[in-house]
């Protein structure tokens, strides 16, 4: 995500939110997200990052400024104005500070959303950027303060030009890119959405009136323009406001089409990437240098979706938007019938990613009305190794079922080492000859139980009762089924390493 600077986020944000005690880089250093500190965790390398003392008090910030520092970070936010100003001038990062009764998870919320408000405009024509550019136009032409907003009422853009009336909605909606909702609101974006033109509202509860308008493109809305009314707009407001709405819907049109062909190049570069076509370097460049994990989500097998295709393809955009939610910008592709998705890992001890995974499981779930299940790669230090952490994600896959449709790899282990095993034993007869082969051809002839018998002793780590109790017998009837499995295949269960390979065979040829 593009990064403002130091300078756009305090005029954003402003006192007495938040105040800024020292800015040894300058106003123009870049602010690129906000962190909560976790001093269980150590500090990620961060670029541009705004570090949240959590649990730290301001005058002991000193050490953490300096570590912040170290980190590349612009800043640290401590609660309380007595924070060590000193260190953080020595340090040169930036020192900033809220209230001593300040929540921290509402800070947290006030500085992203502030923060990922206002792109930089780049010489490239950044879409956002310019809808930026043209909210400031549309406010000087009509006289009042403008916003965009998307059709679900997210701010995309707005105004910042001086001296114009504002009020209390308007500035709540900056702060979290969203507009307050209300019955009144959703009936006023209800009048709006239904006009042909232009339409001017009254003020609501402490607020100031609107002038408003859809922006649409082929019949589609794409969102609307809202401009304050203080009573002070110019005479051609609703011409302006027009022109305004036209040059909207080409700029979002642009935006949509920019953002789908970034989503295409970083899903084929993830596809190359993952099956080892790619340059890395080049994936370096575009895709970031930090460590990633990769998540592999598929419907569940065994169950036959009505349209496979289709519901993969429907997969793939759930996946992504929820990773869009999370990472903003965010790689995924469908391959063979799997999406993958590339999840930034920097500090990442596998909690968040298991969460997020889980969470998608569950909405695509109910979504497609199939089960899903995610499997979740080793963190691999860089991109480049990104098909080694696609390889522990398939293998994932194939040991998950109803009673565990999401995991790590690090937690099944022991399962997908059965299954290399079994694929090893099954490309080598002569590993599957012996004790456990007879065992399962006397009870396929026979009709017995012997194989059934003999894992559950295994299971019980060779306690009669136990085994008995997963059987459902008596432990004289579990003694006496193993005393006729010895006497009539020869096996020797008191040889350690006769009884190791009789499991094996058991659990990869028999498969439990």
């Amino acid at each position: 995500m593009d990064a403002c600077s130091l300078g756009d986020l305090i005029d954003v944000v402003g006192e007495p939110s938040v105040r800024l005690h020292t800015a040894p880089a300058g106003l123009t250093a870049p602010v690129t997200e906000a962190l909560l500190y976790d001093a269980h965790a150590p500090l990620p390398r961060a670029p541009g990052a705004l570090l949240l003392a959590v649990g730290v008090r301001a005058k002991a910030a000193g050490p953490l400024v300096r570590a912040a520092a170290q980190a590349g970070m612009t800043g640290v936010v401590v609660r309380g104005a007595d924070g060590p100003v000193a260190d953080a001038e020595e340090a040169g990062v930036a020192l900033l500070s809220v209230e001593e009764d300040a929540a921290w998870h509402r800070v947290h919320l006030l500085l992203a959303s502030a923060i990922g408000a206002r792109p930089v405009t780049t010489g490239g024509g950044d879409a956002r950027g310019e809808l930026f550019a043209l909210a400031d136009a549309v406010a000087a032409a009509v006289g009042g303060a403008t916003a965009i907003e998307d059709p679900g009422q997210r701010i995309l853009a707005y105004s910042t030009v001086p001296g114009q009336p504002t009020d209390e909605d308007r500035r709540q909606g900056i702060l979290g890119l969203r507009v307050p909702g209300s019955p009144q609101n959703t009936e006023q974006y209800r009048i709006v959405f239904a006009a042909e033109g232009p339409v001017r509202l009254p003020a609501l509860a402490g607020a100031l009136p609107r002038i408003a308008v859809a922006v649409r493109a082929g019949g589609e809305t794409l969102g609307s323009l809202w401009v304050v009314d203080d009573g002070g707009l110019a005479p051609d407001a609703e011409q302006a406001l027009t022109q305004g709405a036209s040059t909207a819907a080409l700029l979002l049109l642009r935006a949509r089409a920019a953002q789908e062909l970034a989503r295409h190049q970083d899903g084929d570069l993830l596809r190359r990437l993952l099956d080892g076509t790619a340059d890395p370097d080049a994936a370096v460049h575009r895709l970031g240098p930090e460590p990633v994990r990769v998540a592999a989500f598929a419907v569940d097998s065994t169950v036959s979706a009505p349209d496979g295709e289709q519901t993969a393809l429907r997969l793939l955009d759930l996946v992504r938007l929820q990773c869009e939610a999370h990472y903003g910008r965010h790689a995924c592709v469908l391959v063979d019938g799997i999406v993958y998705a590339l999840l930034p890992a920097p500090g990442e001890r596998g909690e968040r990613h298991r969460h997020l995974a889980e969470d998608i499981v569950r909405r695509a779930g109910a979504a497609l009305r199939v089960p899903v299940r995610a499997g979740l790669g080793d963190v691999v230090p860089s991109i480049a190794g990104a098909p080694a952490s696609r390889a522990d994600a398939d293998l994932v896959l194939r040991v998950l079922g109803p009673g565990l449709p999401v995991a790590c790899v690090t937690e099944v282990r022991p399962r997908i080492t059965l299954l290399r095993l079994a694929e090893v034993m099954r490309g080598k007869p002569e590993l599957t000859v012996g004790a456990g082969r007879d065992l399962l051809d006397h009870d396929a002839r026979h009709g017995t139980a012997h194989t059934r018998t003999l894992l559950a002793w295994f299971e019980a780590g060779g306690d009669m009762a136990g085994a008995a109790e997963r059987l459902g017998v008596h432990p004289n009837t579990c003694r006496y089924r193993l005393r006729q499995i010895q006497r009539r295949l020869g096996i020797d269960l008191d040889d350690p390493d006769e009884r190791l390979v009789l499991w094996l065979q058991l659990r990869v040829l028999g498969r439990g």
